[in-house]
């Protein structure tokens, strides 16, 4: 979007529209792909079957618009355990096959007309009520759906970023975790998945004098991003290679025929959206093309974290507008905290009192949305 365009916010309703609609198709691939989180389930088959609904479902909406752009917004990635995120292998790479008590990151998003609603979240493979998760996969798992809970109800007009920095971490504290270190949420905006304004997880020194301080303001959206581990929070890339990329602004005279292809291919079918080298008929030309659009900068890659080996990581991504009524928050699904047993507790009167917080501006004899209503049901105190 150039500069004298003027932005299109959710004070109009045919944006917040756009919001919703992106929202619930995300919300629809999500329950699909978390229903294939089985043992013996192919991460690989899991991500691209995600990404062809994401195409399918965008495409059945606003049809007579030929012009509108709609589609992927962020493809499918299933980290799996001690995987942090962006792990999404090509059908010419090894693949993971799932296994019984592997926690699984689903991460996705998608766009209507630039509009980009995004999520995050982690099943726990053949959990039940008659099979609760116990050990430090529970731990984990209930330290990011509460931080995740708390962050929802602190990214509010007049707080400011580094309260919800500081929440989260605290939240993990008290299940012995800690926050993926220098991990960001983003301000989203038409057309940008990482807008102006950032939120930071666990930072260090550096890293959070560079984050700039800033209030959330009415009619802002955010994806907003909770991502916790059982070890020491640090991701370092490993063997697994990058497949999820984004075009970057700069510009660049690229020498191989292969390259031209592939940066007009990804100009024309994605624009600003990252994308998935699967995406292309033919990927070894990609992966070809992709080589020398990194090395001059115009796309950057999504590399592919993992923690130590032996731990667990966890992750409750949503999108969230701010209404002048209050946080509407229009991706991710409930939660049952019964399927965990952890030794650990929130006891803290503060944290709690944050955690089952209302989300809503009105007066509480109005009916509550169906998303509030589910909201204040995944956060039914653990006792």
């Amino acid at each position: 979007m150039s500069d004298h365009e003027e932005e299109h916010t959710i004070a109009e309703d045919l944006v917040v529209t756009k919001y919703k609609m992106a929202g619930d198709i995300v919300n629809r691939v999500l329950k699909q792909l978390v229903a294939k989180c089985v043992p013996n389930a192919s991460v690989r088959d899991i991500c691209a079957e995600g990404d062809r609904l994401l195409l399918e479902e965008t495409g059945k909406v606003f049809k007579k618009e030929k012009e509108m752009k709609k589609g992927i917004a962020f493809p499918v990635c299933a980290s799996v355990n001690n995987c942090i995120n962006h792990y999404s292998p090509l059908a010419s790479e090894g693949d993971t096959i799932l296994q019984k008590g592997d926690l699984v990151k689903l991460d996705l998003g998608a766009h209507i007309d630039g509009f980009i609603a995004v999520v995050g979240h982690t099943v726990a493979v053949g959990a039940s009520r008659d099979k609760k998760v116990r050990g430090r996969r529970a731990d984990v798992m209930l330290a990011a759906h509460y931080a995740a809970e708390a962050a929802l109800r602190l990214t509010k007009p007049g707080n400011q970023n580094f309260a919800v920095t500081d929440t989260v971490t605290k939240i993990a504290e008290c299940y012995k975790c800690k926050p993926v270190e220098g991990m960001l949420s983003f301000q989203l905006q038409q057309g940008r998945i990482d807008g102006e304004k950032t939120i930071i997880q666990n930072p260090t020194d550096a890293q959070r004098k560079e984050v700039e301080k800033h209030e959330f303001q009415t009619h802002e959206v955010y994806g907003v991003d909770v991502i916790i581990s059982t070890g020491e929070g640090q991701g370092k890339e490993s063997e697994a290679r990058v497949t999820v990329f984004r075009k970057t602004e700069e510009s660049y005279s690229l020498k191989l025929k292969a390259s031209r292809e592939f940066f007009s291919k990804v100009q024309k079918n994605h624009g600003s959206m990252p994308f998935n080298i699967r995406s292309f008929e033919d990927e070894k030309k990609a992966r070809l093309g992709v080589g020398e659009c990194v090395s001059h900068k115009l796309v950057d890659p999504y590399p592919v974290l993992w923690d130590k080996a032996g731990e667990f990581v966890a992750q409750f991504k949503f999108t969230v507008l701010l209404m002048p009524g209050g946080q509407h928050k229009i991706t991710g699904l409930p939660f049952d905290t019964h399927l965990f047993q952890s030794e650990c507790k929130i006891t803290d009167p503060e944290l709690r009192q944050i955690i089952t917080a209302s989300t809503s501006n009105k007066p509480p004899k109005k009916k509550k949305k169906k998303a509030e209503k589910e909201a204040a049901h995944a956060v039914k105190s653990e006792d």
